[in-house]
């Protein structure tokens, strides 16, 4: 019998990666947009949390009260076109049309 010596197989390593001066800067250029699109959103989601402000006065609607009239009496120093304004949106009314025993947010 003839041995026969195992085949030995020599791997090349491949040689450590290198980038090109492009490729620095394109490395550089996605990861400044990415940390900016992060401090985007975090700013964002800052903005719409502070724009919560404290929480809002809850008032029942008494008979005959009107948006003007609830906003006259709760801001006093507010444009009432404004406050009626502020006080649908947070309420999510589409009109001004309340009735009496209805609960409202007052911001």
């Amino acid at each position: 019998m003839v041995a026969t010596s195992p085949t030995r197989r020599r791997f090349r390593e491949d040689p450590p990666l290198r980038l090109t001066r492009r490729g620095r800067v394109v490395l550089v250029v996605v990861a400044a947009g990415i940390l900016l699109v992060g401090l985007w959103v975090t700013a964002d989601r800052g903005a719409a949390a502070g724009d919560r402000g404290p929480a809002p006065e809850m008032i029942t609607v008494r008979p005959h009260d009107t948006l003007w009239g609830i906003a006259t009496r709760t801001r006093p120093r507010l444009d009432p076109r404004a406050a009626v304004q502020q006080i649908m949106d947070r309420n999510g009314l589409s009109g001004v049309i309340i009735q009496p025993g209805q609960r409202l947010a007052v911001p």
